[in-house]
This record gives C-alpha cells, sequence and structure tokens, in this order.
C-alpha cells in the first residue's frame, strides 16, 4: 500500500474563472479545486515547484496528501490534472475531499515478476501486455502502487487473466461482470512451431500408458 503520503501549503481564492486562473498562474501558483464529501467546493492556490514535482514525480494520482489551507487540514486524493500541451506546466489540479470512510475509483499501474521463469518467454515468446493499468475500487487510504503478476511458468499462448492477480483486501476491480486478460504470452513462428513439435512427440507417449 502507499504509503509515501505527503503535505501541500495552499492559499484560499475568492475569485475563479479563467481571468482568476491566469492571474494565480501569473504569481507562479497553479490554480486548484478541491470538491466532495457534501461540501462546497473549495478553490486554492498551490505552489507551483511543489506540484509540479508531485506530479512528475510519479503515483500522483494514487497518493493521498494532506492540504494546508491557511491553517486548515484537508486530506484529499488528486483526481485530475492539466498540462500545458506544449510545455507540461500544471495549470490545473482537482482534488477530491476523502475520509477513512471514503470509496474511490482509481487506476493502479500492473508489475509483472518472474519473467525469466517463463518457459514462453525463454523459448522465444513476448509478453504482450494488454492492461498496464487497472481501474480498481478501493478505500482512498489503501490504494495499492501496483498489482503484481506473476509469470512463472507461463506458457506462450496463456493468457493472464485478473482472476489470477492477488489482491489486497477491499480491492476490486471496477470491470466486475468479466475476467478480463492483463497479457498474453505471444510467440514468434518459430517458437510456435517448436512448441507444437513438442506437443506432438509428447501425444504418442501419453497414448500408449
Amino acid at each position: 500500500m502507499s504509503q509515501s503520503s505527503y503535505e501541500l501549503k495552499a492559499e484560499a481564492r475568492e475569485q475563479v474563472g479563467k481571468g482568476s486562473a491566469r492571474a494565480v498562474r501569473r504569481n507562479g501558483k497553479v490554480p486548484a479545486v478541491i470538491y466532495g464529501d457534501k461540501q462546497p467546493p473549495l478553490a486554492i492556490a498551490l505552489s507551483y515547484k511543489e506540484i509540479y514535482y508531485k506530479i512528475h514525480g510519479g503515483a500522483f494520482l494514487t497518493t493521498v496528501a494532506t492540504i494546508d489551507v491557511d491553517g486548515k487540514k484537508i486530506q484529499v486524493l488528486p483526481k485530475d490534472y492539466q498540462l500545458d500541451p506544449v510545455k507540461d506546466f500544471p495549470m490545473h489540479v482537482d482534488f477530491l475531499r476523502v475520509s477513512k470512510n471514503t470509496q474511490v475509483n482509481v487506476n493502479v499501474p500492473v508489475r509483472f515478476i518472474n519473467e525469466e521463469k517463463s518457459p514462453g518467454i525463454k523459448r522465444g515468446g513476448t509478453l504482450n501486455v494488454v492492461r498496464h493499468e487497472v481501474e480498481f475500487h478501493c478505500p482512498a487510504n489503501s490504494i495499492p502502487d501496483f498489482i503484481t503478476v506473476d509469470l512463472e511458468g507461463s506458457e506462450i499462448g496463456d493468457s493472464i487473466h485478473i482472476s489470477a492477480v492477488e489482491l489486497p483486501a477491499g480491492v476490486k476491480p471496477v470491470i466486475a461482470d468479466r475476467d478480463f486478460t492483463i497479457a498474453t504470452i505471444a510467440g514468434t513462428a518459430a517458437a510456435k512451431s517448436e512448441a507444437g513439435e513438442e506437443a506432438a512427440a509428447a501425444a504418442p507417449a501419453s497414448e500408449g500408458q
């Protein structure tokens, strides 16, 4: 689970709209909004430098943060952000208020392990990643940093489905109506031919038993 919570200092903004947002940016800050938890939206201004490094540092949208707004501390989860299409400067951030009971939908990265223990990959097959991220429904304070897919024993032609992944307690896929594929082990023509020959060679032996 993510343990890298952090705190940001912010100033409340009385004015909103495009003109106000441009003024905030001219002053070297980033406009943002905190919403949710059945409370009115709160417009704030964040340090440009702090938010830039958080966004580009990774795991921004899966890490709960505390925002100190003029002395009042609010727990939030970043939900969305806008970057300048040319320079990647942060332009705006949306935060969701969270509490210990808040459930959220988040996209969690997939990590693959034990490629060296996959007979299919050793034979020349390749890992074909269908989903680099999976959307989960989970408690806001228990968002996984990633989910792990173990490739040990996987053969050419195998598909790894979400049911094969061990998930933390309380973490459930948003897609619940099917056992969707995360990755497959695809083979080259030569690797498939070799696998077919091995299967053919093993068949008579098994038939004779």
